[in-house]
């Protein structure tokens, strides 16, 4: 007779695991008395700081005399309280394993700093305590306190005197689990990948020292950080589609900022020598692995200074950011190396080992093309040649050196090495209107971009400070635009009348931190690093996949 094995349970819904929280919920508040929202909690502490207090000589001492306390007891003698030397903790975090032993309960909590065992025996805690912890679901926030101590295998643990509950999770767990691994659910449930996937959290936590750490490089280079309007009344700074509404007090239509620039340079002529700010911007375009609506840039601006003075500080700030990373790597017990084959800092990248190694890498735009495009860039025929050869079958429409700069970008920007930073310098004067012309060359600025892992992180000009040949430039610019762009484009006159009162010679940067952090942390998309990104509607049908180069 063949034995018939135990069938497997069948799986709960989603509705009958949120049906069967809620009952829990109200046993929870009517039978045990607990607050399933929990109050305030004085005195606690992180979990990596909980575990950091543990002491095996206080454990081991407290052990041998609990055990020289139970020989009395057997033996009929007097019952001693036992000396407990253990650390006193009160910790909280959400509930991510779940192991009931019969009169004792083993719970792991998380937070931001980790994982920490939390020990329940039905002798240490109150009845409904440990009910609550018998019964708790995953995801449960619970506070817990007692001594730091161990189990008998090794683990270290907080051995529970009280619990209590801090919030009642009604939602259901990620699967089995084991975390969210859709990158649309990660991103459209920031609040569970970072609790569910701890590498999120730690991104996060990666990134804002990120942003600290240039703060605080900036601040002691004497650059003052400064704030400008995000809601502006002209669209500048930028060749970008802006964000548009209406203010209805002034009855005015206004743009989202793409670019705090022009505003940063009224900073100068207002007699400010070195300014900076780490902003939002806005802008109305695509989105893909690098390319955001919204996203946080830092611009830089200095009297005085040229694109030579930008090209320092951004290498030395990317350099030194390079090397905290690499020092943040080893302590985290990650494999790092020590030097480069230049001498530098290396950070992973994906496939890459980027080495940021100084000095940087430096190639002249015109050097690039030549061979990239296998032409001369002054070689209009020859390029618009090349443009047909590459299917720029739009090239008929453009003006001379947009045709070049789009040569550049499909056959001279695939030759920088993705793993070793690039400034690509003195582009044409064409494409970059607010950029003052070399003297001895005015078809050229000085102008260049930086390349690391093979995207461009962010421009830095010789800013034009002459006003009428600003004003040239700005129409120019607007006699090339379509309808569609003539609809947001104006000419900025006070920013024009700002350089006629007079603005001294300058250098600016851009960078955009969201591509550093994201070369920085290791992370594959610029989704990774912000936290909550824009995202297709659920009801528009498809998600962070369906959007625009994914």
């Amino acid at each position: 007779m063949s034995e018939t094995l135990p069938e497997e349970p069948t799986p709960l819904s989603e509705s009958e695991i949120v049906a069967a929280r809620r009952a829990k919920l109200k046993r929870f508040r009517d039978e045990l008395g607990f607050e399933p929202y929990g109050q305030r909690e004085d005195g606690l502490v992180a979990l990596a700081d909980a575990r950091a207090r543990f002491s095996e000589e206080a454990h081991v001492a407290y052990e041998s005399a609990a055990k020289e306390a139970k020989a009395a007891a057997a033996a009929g003698g007097a019952v001693a309280p036992v000396a407990d030397g253990r650390a006193q903790v009160k910790i909280a975090g959400r509930v991510v394993q779940h192991r009931d032993m019969g009169k004792l309960v083993f719970l792991f909590l998380r937070d931001a700093t980790g994982d920490l065992q939390v020990s329940v025996s039905k002798s240490a805690v109150s009845a409904q305590a440990f009910e609550l912890a018998k019964h708790a679901d995953y995801g449960d926030i619970l506070v817990a306190e007692g001594p730091i101590g161990r189990t008998n295998k090794g683990e270290v643990c907080v051995w529970a005197s009280a619990v209590s509950l801090g919030a009642k999770s009604l939602a259901a767990p990620p699967e089995k689990w084991h975390g969210l691994s859709d990158p649309e659910l990660r991103y459209r449930r920031r609040y569970v990948d970072m609790y569910a996937n701890p590498e999120t959290a730690k991104v996060f936590a990666m990134r804002a020292r990120i942003i600290s750490r240039i703060r605080r490089f900036m601040d002691a280079r004497g650059y003052l950080e400064v704030e400008t309007p995000v809601l502006q009344p002209i669209a500048g700074g930028a060749a970008a589609r802006p964000f548009t509404t209406h203010h209805n007090a002034l009855d005015m239509q206004l743009f989202m900022r793409i670019a705090p620039e022009l505003y940063l340079k009224r900073c100068l002529v207002g007699g400010m020598r070195k300014v900076y700010e780490i902003n939002r911007n806005y802008r109305n375009e695509g989105i893909d692995r690098s390319h955001n609506p919204e996203f946080t840039a830092m611009e830089v601006y200095e009297a005085f200074g040229d694109y030579g003075t930008m090209m320092e500080l951004t290498e030395s700030l990317i350099h030194d950011l390079a090397v905290s990373m690499v020092e943040e790597r080893r302590a985290a017990g990650l494999r790092v190396e020590e030097k480069g084959p230049n001498g530098g800092p290396v950070l992973p990248w994906g496939d890459l080992a980027i080495d940021y190694a100084k000095p940087f890498v430096r190639v002249k735009f015109e050097d690039l093309f030549r061979r990239g495009a296998g032409c001369e860039m002054r070689d209009f025929k020859a390029v618009r040649a090349k443009a047909r050869e590459l299917g720029l079958h739009h090239e008929a429409k453009l003006d001379d050196w947009l045709v070049v700069n789009e040569v550049f970008e499909e056959c001279a920007e695939p030759l920088i090495d993705p793993c070793r930073p690039t400034f690509v310098t003195d582009y044409p004067s064409a494409v970059s209107p607010l950029t003052r012309p070399h003297r001895d060359d005015p078809t050229l600025c000085g102008r260049w971009d930086i390349f690391i892992g093979g995207m461009e992180v962010g421009p830095a000009y010789t800013e034009l400070n002459d006003p009428d040949i600003q004003l040239a430039k700005f129409t120019e610019q607007l006699k090339g635009a379509d309808d569609e762009e003539s609809t947001f484009r104006t000419l900025d006159e006070d920013f024009i009348e700002a350089l006629r009162v007079g603005m001294p010679p300058a250098g600016g940067l851009g960078i955009g931190i969201d591509r550093l952090v994201m070369l920085l942390t290791d992370s594959a998309s610029i989704r990774d690093v912000i936290l909550f990104p824009l995202l297709r509607s659920m009801s528009a049908g498809g998600g962070a996949g369906a959007e625009h180069g994914e």
